[in-house]
């Protein structure tokens, strides 16, 4: 009896001392096409090897939630452990015209349409589990729309933190100060996923964000 509270004793002992680290679940929010995906696939390129979803040109290219666990990304002599949740490209009108362009049939383009909307209803539900999330913007568009409003609107509402990205600095028609302009009381950090410009300056606004979870 003895033997075994004192086995209990040390068993508990040793998990608080060796404890694993709290995964704090981080969300990708954000209209379709701003690169969301392309922004999980560089961050688990450079800490894991591997990507989490294919990225696309047509819009909803990402029509269901796609994660990738314990991720653990290190930045000046820290480590956290992130779940990274993918989510579908927030909109408030999906029509099947809009895949015509791209060459997709009209079934198939119906198809898309159907899994992209049930895909933005399984994202809004996903909110309810972020710890932390990053609104991910095209700085090349205009950031002042009903969905990005209605994207950091809600976040704001379920009080999780927020870091907003304004994404594609590479092209000519960035404006960040647009960005900036629109949403005042976020930090704001702009980078190239594609070409993972100023990823450091974007891990260290992300540890930030990080410390408002723990």
């Amino acid at each position: 009896m003895a033997i075994r509270i004192l086995r209990d004793f040390t068993k508990r002992m040793f998990g608080l001392f060796f404890k694993r680290k709290k995964e704090i679940k981080l969300g990708f929010y954000g209209p379709p096409n701003a690169g969301k995906t392309s922004l999980a696939n560089k961050i688990c390129k450079d800490w894991t090897g591997e990507e989490i979803g294919t990225v696309s040109n047509v819009p909803h290219e990402t029509r269901k939630v796609q994660f990738k666990e314990e991720v653990e990304i290190k930045y000046k002599e820290r480590s956290l452990k992130f779940k990274l949740v993918d989510t579908p490209g927030i909109a408030t009108k999906i029509d099947y015209e809009d895949f015509i362009p791209f060459k997709i049939n009209k079934k198939h383009a119906q198809k898309r349409a159907k899994e992209a909307t049930q895909g933005i209803i399984e994202a809004i539900k996903w909110l309810d589990d972020m710890d932390v999330v990053i609104v991910v913007l095209d700085a090349t568009e205009n950031p002042y729309s009903q969905v990005n409003i209605t994207i950091v609107g809600n976040l704001v509402a379920r009080k999780i933190p927020v870091l907003i990205v304004a994404n594609k600095i590479d092209l000519k028609k960035a404006d960040i100060k647009k960005i900036e302009a629109a949403f005042p009381d976020f930090d704001v950090v702009g980078i190239s996923a594609r070409f993972g410009k100023n990823m450091d300056e974007f891990y260290e606004s992300l540890f930030k964000l990080a410390k408002r979870a723990e």
